[in-house]
């Protein structure tokens, strides 16, 4: 089968947990013929797998071998995710309650990012993979058990925590041996069941996880006699391993949550009568009420009505935006006064909230740096630690004479703390906790390679107009530049061409005062020319509406005009001028306002350390006098969209500078796929600059990048945390043991402890707000 072939399946496994359980679908499935790739998104438990179509009945055969329940199915987007609670090292835990999820597949972008970009995400488009996108269901509440691999209730539990107690007092008390044998071994098999169940799959797959270490130091322990600590070590281990899960599940509820901000369920009209429909039944141009109070649960456009709207879920600000008539709404934001009637504009599978959620789960399958070097760290200490357990286990007796039995147990105690499940588990749980804080805001971050880069950003090239300022100027002036000329005609000339260019001082000229009363006159050959201005024939004359340096190029630009051009420029005004073949005949002046957050975030970026340039198109002398007025440090203007990406492209000649370039993302895009983080201004309801962008600030809010600077860094510092308290407590652990002092208590606790205290310390990071920022 050729690689074109091949198709990608989005594959739910509940008891995916952690990278215990993506080893050992990795051991089973990376080598089966047919398979291309895997990706594994443990904080959503999916599997994505590239393969030929004719193999994944095999596939999902592999998976049930391991013990597995995989789900694939075709649906709609998820009302709510609560999903089961499974523990980081592969216990499952108690009953989930319904929920679909949502598995969508788009590609990362490719862009070189100076070697930080090269992450697990495989962009497949290149090779021409069809793509098979299946969309996961939950199933109805699992009732617990043991032997179908769910943890036991609470009474199994409860009662092995009773026999292991009493083993252990049975010992204290020098009670009969058989008891403390009989309540022992009972314990075991009512806490440990399941672990032994996965240990031994484990074993078979030559995966030495926490489950096979476990596994093997508690029958070791049984073997030698140390009954009562052996059950107990069970019984603890498996409480633990509830409790870990709980704080995991808290990790997944906050993105969870995301997804319930939309309703259920809306009011459209059908046949002229208003009937209540599950959203996703909705059609596009379908006419939805919306009552005072309600979220809005579809995109879509104002008909009649007036309200003041939260959009506080998509963009992280609380102050409501007045709407009426004609105007934007937006699923899983908030009608707080009038009723209105909004026709929808997408259905509840493409809304801005959906996408944003898509691209949330994207971003939690692309690895960061810190996790790849955690990833491969995790794959020779384990080995290394288990041979060093062997060697206590022999070289003490063999060489100084020490007891085979108590130099065994200090070995099972290795046995037990050698997974690195705590430190493996630190980096995803800190780096989702991260973009879902993030997301509360309005700052959707394409993946975690780019919240921990961040940190390192020194340098924010700017766009200038949409981004520093309002990016709506208003026409100031307009001076007749050939007397030969009727005013009033060529005024109307200008407006023709204005009304068919997007740029916005173009507009300006389009929407003036002046213009309203014009007709504007038909356009033949109009072409639009990047970082000139526009052309066209009206007429049957070519016509020219466009910047001075455009001017300059076609020879238009004689002394008395450009004496005129200078004087305008200095003042800070934006210039437009309409020429002909021969001359120009109109100049026109605009002036743009700061928005109100720009002089603030430029500040707050400085003490941050992180110079700022604008690389804007327009003349330098307007660049400058917003420079000035914005505190930006440094101005470079009439650049080409090509030559703003060589710009930043010369910015990053030094290793050490990571570069930042914040814009619209339609003509920035190549100054945006160039930086190391590019971040798309204002990209509420845009699909190119949500897709595009590495990071998308939902509103025009210049503020939220020195916010995404300060999570950023706080990530970082936890990060760092989590990995000196993983492999620290571990260390301290090995050198109790080797100086004789550690018990198989100890090393639970310090296992599942560690763990405990690193998901703890991750989720932290969901209580960051613009506040703290």
């Amino acid at each position: 089968m050729s690689e074109q072939q091949n198709r990608v399946t989005a594959i739910r496994i509940e008891q995916m947990d952690c990278p215990t359980e993506e080893r050992l679908l990795r051991k089973a499935l990376e080598k089966k013929p047919g398979v291309t790739d895997l990706r594994f998104n443990l904080m959503s438990r999916v599997l994505s797998v590239t393969h030929d179509p004719a193999v994944l009945d095999d596939i999902m055969s592999a998976i049930r071998k391991i013990g597995f329940t995989p789900e694939l199915n075709q649906g709609s987007i998820p009302r709510s995710v609560t999903g089961s609670h499974t523990g980081c090292c592969g216990h499952d835990h108690s009953g989930r309650e319904g929920g679909d999820e949502h598995v969508t597949h788009r590609h990362a972008s490719n862009k070189d990012h100076q070697g930080q970009n090269d992450h697990d995400h495989h962009d497949h488009g290149g090779h021409g993979h069809s793509h098979d996108i299946s969309l996961t269901q939950g199933q109805s509440e699992v009732s617990p058990n043991i032997a179908g691999g769910v943890l036991p209730g609470w009474w199994h539990l409860a009662l092995a925590g009773v026999l292991a107690l009493g083993s252990e007092l049975t010992h204290w008390f020098s009670g009969p041996t058989w008891l403390m044998v009989v309540t022992a071994v009972a314990a075991v098999a009512l806490a440990g069941t399941d672990t032994y169940r996965k240990g031994l799959t484990a074993l078979r797959y030559g995966d030495l996880n926490i489950n096979a270490l476990m596994s093997i130091a508690v029958t070791c322990a049984l073997l030698i006699g140390q009954w009562p600590e052996a059950a107990m070590v069970m019984v603890l281990f498996t409480l633990s391993e509830w409790i870990e899960a709980k704080s995991l599940d808290r990790t997944r509820a906050a993105v969870s949550g995301l997804m319930n901000l939309a309703p259920d369920t809306v009011t459209v009209q059908v046949n002229g009568q208003w009937q209540v429909q599950e959203v996703s039944q909705v059609a596009v141009d379908s006419l939805v009420r919306v009552a005072p109070g309600e979220r809005i649960g579809l995109d879509g456009s104002i008909v009649r009505g007036f309200t003041t709207v939260n959009q506080a879920p998509i963009t992280g600000e609380s102050v409501p935006v007045d709407k009426q008539s004609g105007d934007t709404v937006f699923a899983g934001t908030i009608n707080e006064a009038g009723e209105i009637e909004m026709q929808v504009t997408a259905t509840a599978d493409n809304t801005t909230l959906a996408r944003i959620i898509h691209q949330i789960e994207e971003a939690q399958a692309v690895k960061a740096p810190t996790q790849r070097f955690v990833d491969t760290f995790s794959r020779y200490y384990t080995p290394a630690v288990v041979v060093l357990a062997i060697l206590l286990a022999v070289i003490p007796p063999l060489l100084f004479g020490g007891q085979w039995l108590y130099w065994i147990y200090q070995a099972l105690v290795v046995l037990i703390i050698a997974c690195p499940c705590a430190l493996v588990i630190s980096t995803p749980v800190t780096v989702v906790s991260g973009l879902t804080a993030a997301a509360r805001m309005g700052i959707l971050i394409k993946g975690g390679v780019y919240l921990e880069q961040g940190h390192r950003m020194n340098w924010l090239a700017l766009d200038k107009t949409g981004t520093i300022t309002q990016g709506r100027p208003v026409q100031t002036g307009m001076t007749v530049l050939d007397e030969g000329m009727q005013a009033a005609q060529t005024h109307k000339i200008a407006v023709s061409l204005a009304a068919r260019s997007d740029h916005p001082v173009s507009r300006a000229i389009a929407q003036a005062p002046q213009a309203a009363d014009v007709v504007p006159l038909p356009v033949d050959a109009f072409l639009a020319v990047a970082g000139r201005g526009v052309q066209g024939r009206v007429d049957g004359q070519l016509w020219y509406l466009g910047s001075p340096v455009w001017a300059q190029e076609l020879g238009l630009m004689d002394a008395a005009t450009n004496d005129t051009v200078v004087q305008a420029q200095t003042n800070g005004q934006s210039l437009v001028l309409l020429m002909n073949e021969r001359n120009v005949v109109l100049l026109f002046t605009a002036a743009d306002q700061l928005k109100d957050s720009s002089i603030q975030a430029i500040e707050r970026l400085h003490r941050l350390g992180v110079n700022t340039v604008i690389l804007s198109g327009d003349n330098q002398a307007v660049v400058d006098a917003i420079a000035k007025s914005s505190g930006v440090t440094e101005a470079r203007a009439q650049l080409l969209p090509q030559e703003k990406q060589q710009a930043i492209a010369a910015l990053q000649k030094d290793d050490r500078t990571v570069v930042g370039m914040a814009g619209d993302g339609m003509n920035d895009a190549p100054a945006l796929a160039q930086a190391n983080i590019g971040f798309a201004m204002g990209a509420m309801g845009s699909d190119t600059a949500i897709e595009t962008a590495d990071v998308a600030l939902m509103d025009d809010n210049l503020m939220k990048i020195p916010t995404f600077l300060a999570l950023s860094r706080s990530t970082r510092r936890v990060l760092v945390q989590n990995i000196s308290l993983a492999l620290g407590i571990k260390a301290v652990f090995l050198v109790l043991v080797l100086l004789g002092l550690g018990s198989m208590w100890m090393a639970v606790f310090a296992d599942v402890g560690a763990s405990l205290l690193v998901v703890a310390n991750g989720l932290r990071l969901l209580r960051f707000s613009q506040r703290e920022a």
